[in-house]
């Protein structure tokens, strides 16, 4: 089969989107049984130098063009046809859930959340212009969709009217740097520490949230039980926040850097994959309490790592977690000061971490291409049935 894959949101910084097409085009490549391709468009960034040794056995189709007006045209138009672009392909995944026009072509799309239907005013500018008019006649005309969780497979077949075949979970995988880290913590952890801790017997030297600093990932709630944390335990963990700020969260940047949270909590940006998995191997947990998740990756890498994880109970993250995991209202900062200071006891954070290490063996991104096949399959006998 040729496959092409819409390779740009991991051009460049690579959030959850990016690491999902990333990492799916490598585990497609890795069994050679098909032709696969990657998409990428942009004015001014383009593929790294080791990315063809990175993906294996993949071609690039690079394009130096204003990627906002090719996305729009798209969008709203319908063209060109990703057969001008790329060459001719069986199938073509497109990482959001609009539609990359073809000609002859199947097309499938990507629908990770719905928050941008549900919260538009969350939503960032393309997103918020585009996806809630566009998203529903856009599915429909897919021929099959993509998703990343049984809980998102709900919301897209209740909320956009889709059947239950015409959607396909797709999980994303634990990270293959994964054990290492896993080991390493382990080692460290029969010590008693590792470096200097805020809590004396546990694992880790900061407290640690990674994701979009955006409202959806609920970094005033974060920041609510935090300080309520420090009140109760004033030996408590620096809090260390990782990812790229939207401009609508400055006021909580603004309120990390003000008394009494100034000098404990650090906003490093988006950091690079060496940062990420040190901040792993030193955090004594992971605390994501979003409001809207249609996966939640990080809380898979934090498990599949040994660290223990502090989650909502919104979206998919219960899902993810299983019982590795107390899902706290985000809303009730009190409930998830407490299960942050839980997992500061050594035994509950060992047993946590255990917990998460056999949930995280539940997931593969060889798993995740196998899904991915059944749906292009799906997808490429429903545009043959509907050709005819």
């Amino acid at each position: 089969m040729r496959i092409l894959l819409d390779y740009r949101p991991a051009l460049s910084e690579r959030t959850g989107v990016g690491e999902f097409v990333h990492e799916l085009t490598r585990a497609l490549a890795r069994t050679g049984a098909d032709d696969i391709s990657v998409f990428t468009a942009s004015w001014k960034d383009r593929p790294a130098a080791d990315l063809p040794a990175e993906l294996g056995n993949v071609r690039i189709v690079d394009w130096r063009l204003p990627v906002q007006g090719l996305t729009w045209s798209w969008n709203r138009l319908g063209w060109p046809p990703a057969e001008w672009l790329a060459g001719a392909s069986d199938v073509v995944h497109s990482q959001s859930p609009l539609v990359i026009p073809a000609r002859r072509a199947a097309r499938v799309v990507t629908i990770h959340d719905l928050d941008f239907l549900l919260h538009p005013e969350r939503a960032q500018a393309e997103m918020r212009r585009d996806f809630p008019a566009l998203v529903r006649q856009h599915v429909h005309r897919a021929d099959h969709v993509v998703v990343s969780s049984r809980y998102a497979r709900g919301e897209v077949t209740s909320r956009l009217t889709l059947s239950h075949d015409k959607v396909t979970v797709c999980s994303p995988g634990a990270p293959a740097w994964a054990p290492d880290i896993a080991r390493a913590r382990s080692t460290l952890g029969t010590r008693g520490t590792l470096g200097t801790p805020g809590t004396p017997g546990t694992l880790g030297t900061l407290i640690l949230f990674i994701g979009t600093i955006e409202p959806r990932k609920n970094i005033s709630g974060l920041l609510d039980a935090y300080a309520r944390l420090r009140e109760r335990r004033p030996d408590a963990p620096p809090l260390v926040l990782a990812g790229r700020a939207r401009n609508s969260s400055q006021r909580d940047l603004h309120r990390a850097q003000t008394p009494p949270l100034a000098g404990h909590v650090s906003a490093l940006g988006y950091v690079s994959d060496a940062e990420r998995r040190r901040l792993y191997r030193e955090a004594c947990m992971l605390v994501l309490p979003s409001l809207e998740e249609g996966f939640g990756l990080p809380v898979l890498e934090a498990m599949s790592c040994g660290v223990p994880v502090v989650i909502s109970n919104r979206g998919s993250l219960p899902e993810v977690a299983g019982d590795a995991a107390s899902p706290v209202d985000p809303a009730d900062s009190d409930a998830l000061a407490q299960e942050m200071e839980r997992l500061l006891a050594p035994a509950a954070a060992r047993a946590a971490a255990a917990r998460g290490l056999t949930r995280a063996a539940a997931y593969s991104w060889d798993r995740c291409a196998a899904s991915a096949r059944e749906a292009y399959r799906a997808a490429v006998e429903h545009r043959r049935r509907h050709q005819r």
